[in-house]
């Protein structure tokens, strides 16, 4: 036998799979990781008791001010991302949603990723050195450099690194530091040809770099609108592209020359 249902009751009845399909969602895990502003070091300091830049084999200089690379801070490639937290995070400006597989590329399991990340790491380190003793024009032969910064991975303190060993070698070339006794921040891979490659979350960096005292911040050229859309109030932005790009804008800042903007 036929049942008519009149029109509202109908669309209740309609509905109820479709609230059903949205209750579920609210607690089920989604593909997302959520970051927030993470640590800072200051490469020109130490790690753990230990230089951040060690160097053998050259006269190196004591630096004044701070080199201060960025990084953020994800929740694990494990963790249960669900539909309130990723609401949440959507409209707090000290927080970002992204695809999980943009932040953990490589999937696996979390000992596998944090072993791809610290291998990214040691591959950053060594082009680092690469494009700073390019810079230079020194021959890798002539010098030791060792690089170490605990509990941190990844490539994108690459062109930090390689502004540290500048800073410690020569400076700024008349004498003075890089920093022009500043705390400088940024974030940045870089090729042992000294360009330097865009990285993700430059918008939490820039506000983790202003917690922790920088007036500067250097971020990747291609990056820029990311780093404006959440700028802390006193961070100055300056783009780069190469370490030569930004070992001059440092230069310029220090003499009162022309420094580019975002």
């Amino acid at each position: 036998m036929a049942i008519r249902l009149s029109r509202p009751r109908a669309l209740a009845l309609c509905a109820l799979p479709v609230l059903a399909l949205f209750g579920a969602a609210a607690f089920a895990p989604l593909p997302f990781t959520v970051a927030q502003p993470g640590t800072t070091a200051n490469v020109l300091g130490d790690s753990k008791g230990e230089p951040v830049i060690t160097i053998k084999g050259a006269p190196t200089r004591t630096t004044d001010g701070q080199l201060r690379m960025t990084t953020i801070l994800a929740t694990s490639p494990t963790a249960d991302v669900r539909v309130a937290s990723v609401v949440d995070s959507w409209f707090r400006g000290d927080r970002a949603v992204m695809p999980r597989d943009s932040v953990y590329p490589t999937g696996g399991s979390e000992k596998e990723i944090e072993r791809h990340n610290l291998q990214d790491m040691e591959k950053s380190q060594n082009a680092a050195v690469d494009a700073a003793l390019n810079y230079l024009d020194r021959s890798p032969g002539s010098v030791d450099i060792t690089l170490h910064l605990e509990d941190v991975g990844g490539p994108s303190a690459g062109l930090f690194f390689a502004l540290g060993i500048v800073d410690k070698l020569v400076g700024d070339g008349s004498g003075g530091d890089l920093t022009g006794g500043r705390t400088v921040a940024g974030t940045g891979t870089i090729e042992p040809s000294g360009a330097v490659g865009a990285v993700g979350g430059v918008s939490l960096k820039t506000q983790a770099a202003r917690r922790d005292g920088a007036t500067v911040f250097l971020v990747p050229k291609a990056e820029c609108t990311q780093a404006k859309s959440e700028r802390p109030e006193g961070l100055r932005l300056i783009p780069v592209t190469t370490l030569k790009n930004a070992v001059s804008s440092l230069r310029a800042l220090e003499q009162g020359g022309k420094v580019p903007s975002c």
